[in-house]
């Protein structure tokens, strides 16, 4: 077996790759390693899923797992990401299973834990959890008679939830309309109410999950439909979710895409301008746009960057007592509210500032001035090798002294796949395009 668990918990295709089989034995060892109660009590588990065919299937056997491992397991069915995250903390659950595999295709499907308190694994206990299940055997004691673990369900999850995130809101949202595409997914339970209950006009689209159809050509990879409807309902904006919500993208009234940097810048400003943001500094990754940096620094606002991940966002939030940091990808974690990343949080903060500040999303989001950029894939024999290479260092400086402070190289070994990673942003597109051209060569030639 490969290594199990990947940037975001254990995925694969369903059935093939994540085998119930598997399933049931992340469960168990998960409920070994994170439940450290005393033996007064039994573990407890909050066990949530994405709307996909084989949710139920797998459901089935993280249940049977973590029954077995003697937990008390609190089944809380169709959710959010960031619902399950939540819940694990107000349960007061040891922890938190959400069976997903976000905005990958029906077929894929996913495991992502958390810890007491619906916090992210650290490597140290994910590489435990890893350990356990390849282990092989019973993987730990399987209690009998009165000690199995019991199941319920958590019929009020959806509404826990909701009313958490409308606590986030500092004033009702009438006059806004929006359109929400839920991506077929989990934010179908949750986003339209939500929305609505904070005073905004909602239109739904991808808002009838069958267990087939989700992330299919919808969602936030997918922003035609919702530029559409915008553009049909004369919304005020567009809100786009993946498959488990942990996500927001949007578009503009005139249809324009807004990404999680300008999201981010956003909802920054806000959180500064009333005093809320801690240690007036935000947290984002190497991926975020030179014109978001540029944003921040002119807002008197600083910047800590991460490598990709919001995993990697989260550990430096908590590291540095910060409160919102997110990824260019709409990953973004309001620390104050939310223990991971939450899309309708995200949705709902942004729609606050539009309420606030009477401005239009496309004139909040003008404040991040967008470098054009240049991303080239370059196939490699050792991807670490060639990143270590002293012809490719020589290059990137040579790259960088050539843009300056207007532009910028980044150089990155793909986490999966023989390939390195070339992006540069320049004031044109055409030196972007041709510096990006420069370095791939020299990276291509390293082989």
């Amino acid at each position: 077996m490969g290594r199990l668990f990947g940037t975001d918990g254990v995925r694969g295709r369903a059935n093939a790759d994540l085998t119930p089989e598997l399933a049931l034995s992340v469960a168990r060892a998960a409920a070994g390693v994170l439940a450290d109660r005393d033996g007064t009590s039994r573990p407890v588990a909050v066990v949530g899923r994405d709307p996909r065919a084989s949710g139920e299937m797998l459901e089935a056997a993280v249940v049977a797992g973590l029954a077995s491992a003697g937990a008390e397991v609190l089944r809380a069915g169709v959710l959010p990401t960031p619902a399950v995250a939540h819940l694990t903390g107000q349960t007061g659950a040891d922890l938190g299973v959400m069976i997903s595999a976000s905005h990958n295709p029906m077929p894929d499907n996913g495991i992502k834990l958390f810890s007491r308190g619906g916090h992210k694994l650290p490597d140290a206990v994910e590489a435990a959890i890893e350990q356990a299940v390849t282990a092989g055997g019973p993987g730990g004691p399987r209690p009998t008679g009165a000690d199995i673990g019991r199941v319920r369900d958590l019929p009020a999850a959806a509404e826990t939830y909701i009313e958490h995130l409308l606590s986030t809101v500092p004033q009702p949202l009438s006059g806004l309309t929006l359109v929400v595409d839920c991506a077929h997914g989990s934010a179908a339970v949750c986003a339209p109410e939500v929305y609505r209950r904070a005073g905004a006009t909602v239109h739904v689209i991808g808002g009838e999950p069958d267990g087939w159809n989700i992330n299919d050509g919808i969602g936030s990879t997918h922003l035609g439909p919702l530029t559409e409807a915008v553009r049909a309902h004369g919304a005020d904006l567009g809100i786009a979710h993946d498959g488990d919500a942990d996500r927001c993208l949007a578009v503009t009234a005139a249809g324009d895409p807004v990404d999680g940097d300008a999201i981010l810048a956003v909802c920054a400003l806000a959180l500064k301008e009333r005093g809320e943001l801690a240690g007036d500094t935000v947290v984002a990754t190497v991926m975020s746009n030179l014109g978001f940096h540029h944003a921040m620094r002119d807002a008197g606002i600083a910047v800590h960057t991460t490598a990709v991940g919001d995993r990697y966002v989260l550990e430096a939030l908590r590291a540095r007592g910060l409160s919102l940091g997110g990824e260019q990808s709409g990953h973004l974690v309001f620390l104050d509210h939310a223990t991971t990343g939450d899309g309708l949080l995200t949705g709902l903060s942004l729609l606050s500032r539009m309420g606030a500040t009477g401005a239009s999303l496309a004139e909040l989001a003008s404040v991040v001035q967008r470098l054009p950029q240049t991303l080239v894939n370059v196939p490699v024999r050792d991807r670490l090798a060639v990143v270590e290479s002293e012809s490719v260092a020589d290059a990137v400086n040579a790259c960088e002294a050539e843009l300056g402070d207007d532009g910028r190289v980044l150089l990155r070994p793909s986490g999966t796949e023989q390939l390195v990673r070339v992006m540069v942003e320049a004031p044109t597109q055409e030196l972007a395009d041709q510096v990006a051209k420069r370095l791939a060569d020299v990276v291509a030639a390293c082989n």
